[in-house]
């Protein structure tokens, strides 16, 4: 039997960090489906390049640029084209460039599903080479997570997709139902009604993102409402039956929805079923999560690590990175811990919503009393040039310790500037020294210069 000094199960967007950086120890990687994990293919990637085409396509109707850009094709076409621009940034969804890489590293790839077998035993099951067993000396967990399907009769007799296969097709439906209203559901209701698709969204919840401000989800739904999307808020599928070539939806009030597909935004739970995990005293959480310490080491363990959406912490691509730093550093001997207080959250709409820290009310639900300062998008001069005065900037500091707690912001590229609140906030930088940066003009980061001003006015009463 082989025995590796680390074997990582999944290859997905943690693992990277640690089999670059495994000083000189040997390296396994057990992965079954692709290299890279879901967000280079099917995820965030792909979603953000038909986003990013899509507003393109877009800006011909903005009275701004259509002098400019008479010439535009109906959205079926550039529903196409971008589809193909989408599978050429996707590489066509092979992950042989990513294998590749692996191996240049010096790690072994080894194509299978992996559950482990006892104590530093894991075995590795692959389509064409059988069942194997290799030793570890640390294990690294990092199979990601998988898609809800919600328990809705009559869902299986219509036509459904996961976000993946919404997000791999080249099929453009007349009529799209998304059930969820969440970051992955906005951004998807957003992108087929960019293109022309009539689409309904329903949500369970009163509001959108619900755990974002409440401004925020009202700016979000006016956003989807403007692209054509209707909303039904507070509300449940309570079945489903064909109807035509799709399908036709009941809602619990009684509502009925026909569409020719519904999209499942449902939210993901982590793929930690079946991974032989009780064999090595795992105790999963309710959600099937796996307990991490901030080393990233699974609780109860010695030996045994985790990155990634499967501890449920934060479960986007830039946490599953951080922790695999983190892993990484713990691995070759540099004591690291994990602070998430600052991990910053985003939804690609148009304009986009970016948000990192507390909100109002999570920041009084942890006992703290938030100092609220606010400003608009269109007071840069950035938004004048630009032709996109939508979007607003709320941060929030505490009174205490002189410190940024948190920011929501809408528009203005706020997901690429939104890391200077991360920073200030990670780093407890007091607030007179936040509002005493210089940002270039004209930018949109120049929408912070004004609360930050506002903020350290009141601290200082």
């Amino acid at each position: 039997m082989d025995t590796y000094d680390i074997v990582i199960l999944g290859a997905g967007a943690g693992a990277k960090m640690i089999w670059g950086s495994a000083g000189g120890r040997s390296v396994a990687v057990v992965e079954q489906a692709r290299v890279g994990g879901e967000c280079p293919f099917v995820a965030c990637v792909p979603s953000k390049a038909m986003l990013r085409s899509a507003r393109v396509w877009q800006a011909t109707e903005n009275p701004d640029w259509s002098t400019l850009f008479p010439e535009r094709v109906p959205g079926s076409v550039a529903y196409q084209e971008a589809v193909r621009r989408r599978d050429r940034i996707v590489h066509g969804r092979d992950d042989s460039g990513s294998a590749t890489a692996l191996g240049a590293t010096g790690a072994t790839l080894l194509r299978g599903r992996g559950r482990v077998r006892g104590s530093g035993v894991l075995e590795v099951v692959g389509a064409a080479s059988g069942a194997t067993e290799i030793g570890f000396r640390d294990l690294v967990l990092n199979t990601g997570s998988e898609p809800v399907r919600p328990q809705i009769p009559g869902l299986d007799t219509i036509p459904v997709w996961t976000s993946d296969e919404a997000l791999s097709t080249s099929d453009q439906p007349g009529s799209i139902t998304v059930i969820g209203g969440g970051p992955v559901g906005c951004e998807l209701a957003f992108l087929f009604a960019a293109f022309g698709s009539r689409v309904q969204l329903v949500q369970r919840n009163e509001r959108l993102v619900p755990r974002e401000e409440p401004e925020a989800s009202a700016t979000l739904a006016d956003t989807l409402t403007g692209q054509g999307v209707t909303l039904h808020l507070k509300c449940q599928v309570a079945r489903a039956e064909p109807h035509g070539s799709g399908g036709r939806l009941t809602l619990d009030d009684g509502r009925i929805l026909d569409t020719d597909v519904v999209v499942l935004a449902t939210g993901r739970r982590p793929r930690s079923a079946d991974l032989g995990l009780d064999g090595l005293g795992v105790a999963l959480e309710s959600s099937g999560a796996v307990p991490v310490d901030p080393c990233g080491r699974v609780v109860g363990t010695e030996n045994v690590w985790a990155v990634g959406d499967i501890t449920g912490v934060a479960p986007f691509t830039h946490t599953a990175h951080y922790q695999g730093r983190v892993v990484a550093a713990n691995l070759t001997g540099r004591p690291t811990e994990a602070d998430y207080r600052a991990v910053p959250r985003a939804v690609y709409v148009s304009p986009a919503l970016a948000s990192v820290g507390h909100t109002v009310a999570s920041a009084r639900a942890a006992g703290l009393d938030p100092v609220v300062a606010r400003s608009s998008i269109d007071q840069t001069v950035r938004a004048a040039t630009e032709g996109a005065d939508e979007g607003w900037l709320m941060l929030l500091a505490d009174g205490d310790s002189g410190t940024l707690l948190g920011a929501t912001a809408i528009g203005g590229h706020a997901e690429e500037w939104i890391s200077e609140v991360s920073l200030a906030i990670r780093a407890r930088i007091p607030v007179p020294v936040a509002a005493d940066v210089v940002h270039p003009f004209p930018t949109f980061s120049e929408v912070l210069e004004n609360p930050l001003r506002e903020l350290a006015g009141k601290l200082a009463r």
